[in-house]
């Protein structure tokens, strides 16, 4: 890959899409693997014909759109039926997120992936980036956002590589416990590094 990226992860409500944001401020492109995630099951796309050939209409909307929460329930209890649709959506994600990636005229491109380390795409970024904060954080900033059960979330959180294995895989990290001025400080500084990094050596680490 020519381009220097950079892979912004952390756990659920750690603050990556602040952290991301603030990236794209200074015009840095962002390339956000959720939004590819539904991008390749858009109406009239080959992901979402592929599901429908495999699951049959009744997972659509009447609109026709993939009914998400039908999708989730059908694969919940089949880890066979999950394989297959991870199989067939982890490398069509992959693929779009590296052409998104070449088609970026920034300095460096961040690659937002909420599991980075987990689907093994830390190996398709140059320097990997965590967004830390304490589980207890996590769980209150996620109560109050999405206004869910403090259980579903510590679900969530124990599904994901723990706290301590991904900051030990991180090349930098950024503490999202404090005042949003300092955090806009954090990701300054981060940014001169980056643009340090991205001119003086492009090479795939």
């Amino acid at each position: 890959m020519s381009k220097f990226v950079v892979g912004l992860t952390g756990g659920i409500g750690s603050g990556k899409t602040t952290v991301a944001n603030l990236f794209a401020a200074e015009g840095i492109t962002l390339v956000d693997a959720d939004i590819v995630a539904r991008e390749v099951v858009a109406q009239g796309s080959k992901g979402l014909e592929a599901i429908v050939t495999h699951f049959g209409t009744e997972i659509l909307t009447p609109e026709g759109e993939l009914d998400r929460a039908k999708l989730r329930q059908r694969i919940f209890s089949h880890p066979k039926e999950r394989e297959w649709l991870n199989q067939l959506l982890h490398p069509m994600i992959r693929q779009e997120m590296l052409a998104q990636v070449e088609k970026a005229t920034s300095a460096y491109v961040i690659m937002v992936v909420p599991l980075l380390f987990e689907n093994g795409l830390d190996r398709l970024v140059n320097r990997t980036l965590v967004v830390d904060i304490s589980p207890e954080l996590q769980i209150n900033r996620t109560v109050k956002r999405d206004n869910v059960d403090a259980s579903q979330v510590n679900n969530i959180i124990n599904s994901q590589l723990s706290r301590s294995e991904k900051l030990a895989r991180a090349d930098d990290i950024i503490d999202n416990q404090g005042e949003i001025s300092t955090l806009k400080r954090e990701v300054l500084a981060l940014h001169q590094r980056y643009l340090q990094l991205s001119g003086t050596d492009n090479a795939h680490d």
